[in-house]
């Protein structure tokens, strides 16, 4: 998948996973973490409005290991820092307010 000018890979096992990879997460610092490296002033630069276009369950993000390889995307060429586990916390909270799988 072409990405903002980066190629971006999804393996196999990425598709596959499923909501209870983020069992364990820590959905207080993942929203804390959306509003300290500014997501959502981010996505709305790119997609208008409040940004929440962004999202689109339909869309290409169509499993929860892809929303987490996608928060890792923006991770890495956003250069955040995140931990792993950060990631996790950051999908975790996306998956529930907006993609919602199971």
């Amino acid at each position: 998948m072409l990405l903002g000018g980066s190629l971006v890979f999804f393996s196999t096992a990425t598709r596959a996973q499923g909501a209870e990879i983020f069992k364990d997460a820590n959905l207080a610092l993942g929203e804390k973490l959306i509003a300290e490296h500014k997501c959502v002033a981010c996505h709305a630069s790119k997609v208008g409005g409040d940004g929440s276009a962004m999202y689109k369950p339909l869309g290409k993000i169509n499993t929860a290991g892809l929303l987490r390889g996608m928060v890792e995307m923006c991770n890495t060429s956003m250069n955040l820092g995140l931990f792993p586990e950060e990631v996790s916390d950051v999908a975790a909270v996306l998956n529930r307010d907006h993609y919602k799988f199971k």
